[in-house]
């Protein structure tokens, strides 16, 4: 006669086989970082959708401010956008107006918003008063030797145009806004560039005025 657990053994092994459903699979993929998805690109569409009615009113809507106190953002380097934007957002750099319109935006539409206004073409600005160009070109391309002011060219480079990720660019931007943002970074009004602070405190105001009237006109 045959042990009990004989004849369960046989009676096991005559049941069918149950399928296995979708849910009781696990995709190599959901436990393998090799595979895991990357970041969202950035949708230049939904940029431009974003920014027309809550940017352009300030920037304009080609990024291309026409209000010498507002920043112009076209060609402007994404990645520093987004930075700006998420530090308005935080309350790192202060401004009630770019405060309020950076904490309606999520991060999608920061990265959305940047990348569409940074593939439009940037207008030429121009210097206004020649001597102080003279003194403003000096300090950009070789700084201030006896008070160790760097040439603001070794981060911006000689034609403004910036480094990516890193530092913006300045080509052609109005030169009452950078007389503000430097006036402010002088100050310690605006904290979140611990570089351009120490920079900025050791330049008197005709310098800061020469140096924004410089940058305005560079091509």
């Amino acid at each position: 006669m045959k042990s009990l657990a004989s004849l369960l053994m046989v009676a096991l092994l005559a049941l069918p086989a149950l399928p296995v459903s979708a849910a009781d699979e696990t995709p190599v993929h959901a436990t393998d970082p090799a595979v895991a998805p990357g970041p969202a690109k950035p949708d230049p569409v939904q940029g431009q959708a974003k920014f027309a009615p809550v940017c352009a009113a300030c920037h304009n809507a080609d990024g291309n401010s026409v209000i010498p106190a507002n920043p112009n953002l076209a060609q402007q380097h994404p990645e520093y956008l987004i930075k700006q934007l998420q530090e308005f957002k935080a309350g790192k750099r202060t401004s009630p107006i770019m405060q309020g319109m950076a904490s309606m935006l999520s991060d999608a539409d920061m990265k959305n918003i940047a990348y569409w206004v940074t593939s439009q073409k940037a207008k030429p600005g121009a210097a206004k008063d020649k001597e102080a160009v003279a003194m403003g070109e000096r300090i950009y391309r070789g700084g201030i030797a006896d008070r160790q002011v760097p040439a603001c060219a070794g981060c911006h480079g000689p034609d403004g145009a910036g480094v990516p990720a890193q530092y913006p660019r300045l080509s052609g931007q109005h030169a009452e806004y950078t007389i503000v943002q430097l006036t402010a970074f002088r100050d310690g009004t605006r904290k979140n560039s611990q570089l351009m602070t120490q920079v900025a405190a050791k330049l008197n105001d005709s310098e800061i005025k020469a140096v924004a009237d410089y940058v305005a006109g560079i091509r």
